[in-house]
């Protein structure tokens, strides 16, 4: 009714795993277990590990160890695992054996409990965090028992890495929280991550919930001008195609003149947009933003639309006149031969 490893004579570094049944518990539990870490003179054999595999995935690193010292005996440790039906999990038990120190690893008397682990905190629902590329990222791991000062706490990736707890807060006398930040969310991508604590009892795990980081949205092409007057600018944005993640619930329109250094931007709601009180015979650029949910949502503008305002009628006129002088003289030599009999 127990594994027993002898590390006696092993070479450092060798291992023996016992693999549980995969498990689809579907309300809160505790799986409790006997182990003990003997040997003549003393010294510990090695080290136990219990790891926590999700939905057959990657074994990850280790949920609970034990190593530093031998025991008196069998000692309990509990693990509070909150992940339910549908996902499925195994334990997997590991025995690591340490050259020149003879003795024995052994677990006992495993069992699968229909109720919360007495000491070993238990985790609530961990839910999937979203933020733009470059922002500020974090896990809210909320558990219910008692906190200790000496607990450790830490946000473990579905590929192993661990990240140390930030803040920890006591809710009640019942239930605590910890902030832990992500580091990296300078590109777009997905990832896997869980609350683990150890406390004095055991190792509590959460569910894996995903971080997800999106790349604000881009325009890949420039507005479209629909039609163009002395004073506006009549463009379709041509925002449904993009570079980045949606949903999109902002449009810009900013436009300057190609020889300014001044910008103005203008909410778009429509799927067509005027630009009013622009300077006739001007040279524009005309670019869009978009933005999606978070902070940090708005895109590098779109490529440009680079057109220019018609010539106001009065103004064109008059430089006609001033920029063609044959012409006006052949006016005044023939009003004058008509009034007169001759050209003045």
């Amino acid at each position: 009714s127990f594994m027993v490893v002898n590390a006696s004579g092993r070479a450092s570094g060798q291992k023996a795993h016992l693999y549980m049944p995969t498990l689809k518990e579907n309300d809160t539990h505790c799986i409790d277990f006997l182990y003990s870490l003997s040997s003549r003179d003393g010294a510990s054999p090695g080290t136990l590990n219990v790891y926590i595999k999700v939905n057959g995935g990657a074994q990850g690193n280790p949920v609970w160890n034990a190593s530093d010292t031998v025991t008196e005996g069998w000692v309990k440790a509990e693990l509070a695992i909150s992940t339910f039906w549908p996902n499925s999990y195994q334990v997997i038990f590991e025995a690591v054996s340490v050259q020149g120190h003879p003795g024995f690893i052994a677990i006992d008397d495993i069992r699968v409990l229909a109720h919360p682990c007495r000491k070993a905190p238990h985790f609530l629902r961990l839910q999937n965090v979203e933020v733009n590329v470059g922002q500020n990222a974090s896990f809210q791991c909320t558990a219910g028992g008692k906190w200790s000062q000496h607990d450790k706490l830490w946000l473990q990736q579905w590929n192993g890495k661990d990240t140390a707890l930030m803040v920890t807060r006591v809710v009640n006398h019942r239930r605590f929280s910890a902030t832990v930040s992500v580091g990296d969310t300078s590109q777009r991508s997905t990832s896997r991550h869980r609350c683990v604590i150890r406390s004095d009892g055991g190792s509590g795990v959460s569910n894996y919930a995903d971080l997800i980081v999106k790349a604000p949205p881009t325009p890949i092409a420039p507005p479209e001008l629909l039609a163009v007057g002395a004073t506006y600018l009549w463009i379709k944005p041509n925002a449904n195609s993009i570079i980045g993640d949606g949903p999109i619930i902002l449009k810009e329109v900013e436009y300057r003149t190609t020889t300014g250094n001044w910008a103005e931007t203008h909410v778009v709601d429509a799927p067509t947009y005027k630009l009013w009180h622009l300077d006739p015979d001007v040279e524009y650029e005309i670019k869009v933003l978009l933005s999606r949910p978070g902070e940090g949502g708005t895109g590098p503008p779109g490529p440009p639309l680079i057109t220019r305002t018609k010539c106001a009628a009065a103004v064109c006129g008059l430089l006609w006149f001033v920029s063609t002088p044959s012409v006006f003289t052949s006016l005044f030599e023939l009003t004058s031969t008509a009034l007169f009999g001759s050209p003045i």
